[in-house]
């Protein structure tokens, strides 16, 4: 995590994965919050969460959302239980698991990249829940990683101070904006349902947690 709330242009561009210059031209247009310090654009921390977070929302999913399925993303054998209570064990973990798919070619630099997006910004969205994320080219295709954690994790900077338990860990290929930012929101939306993050929670095996997901395990209001 960045030391004190401003950031720069470079900073804002590389949590979000676009080009400095796209993050200038949203600047220019109102598109972000961000400030002027003489002629340098300057970005809050906090309100950028929150402008990441408002963009994960119900309210905001991209109108084409609907053609992503949780059961053609997920799978049981990329869904892990876990033990531990710091984000790192947690993350790596994952990165671990996420990385026996043949849609990652670079174990290596997948684990860097998660360990180094989640030092620039939490990606903990509250609720106890995190989404891990990010896009490579050394990833052909999207894929995810489920994580149930049996304790709570307690160095994730979360934004209503709800220890994290649930983490959906996502890689993608640097061509697959759209896509990515479909996925991101289909996660949140759905686990906007309490029943649901209960459910997870209290799940025995990952075939459970798989149900859950997909939906083929019906909840009240799910």
């Amino acid at each position: 995590m960045i030391q004190g709330d401003i950031l720069t242009i470079d900073e804002v561009a590389k949590y979000l994965r676009v080009s400095e210059r796209t993050v200038y031209d949203w600047a220019q247009k109102g598109e972000i919050p961000a400030g002027k310090i003489g002629t340098v654009w300057r970005f809050k921390q906090s309100e950028i969460e929150k402008w990441v977070n408002d963009r994960l929302s119900v309210h905001t999913v991209l109108p084409s959302v609907g053609a992503v399925h949780i059961e053609s993303l997920i799978s049981p054998d990329r869904i892990l239980f876990l033990e531990h209570s710091t984000k790192r064990d947690v993350l790596l973990a994952l990165a671990d698991n996420i990385a026996t798919a043949p849609q990652i070619k670079n174990r290596e630099e997948l684990a860097a990249e998660i360990l180094k997006r989640e030092e620039l910004m939490s990606t903990a969205i509250g609720r106890g829940i995190a989404i891990p994320h990010v896009r490579l080219s050394s990833v052909t295709d999207l894929v995810v990683s489920v994580g149930i954690s049996r304790k709570d994790i307690i160095d994730f900077q979360t934004l209503d101070d709800e220890p994290v338990r649930l983490l959906f860990m996502i890689a993608a290929a640097f061509n697959q904006h759209i896509y990515y930012l479909q996925t991101l929101s289909l996660f949140s939306a759905r686990l906007k349902k309490q029943e649901l993050r209960q459910a997870l929670l209290q799940a025995n095996n990952a075939q459970e947690v798989y149900k859950l997901l997909s939906g083929e395990t019906p909840l009240l209001g799910y």
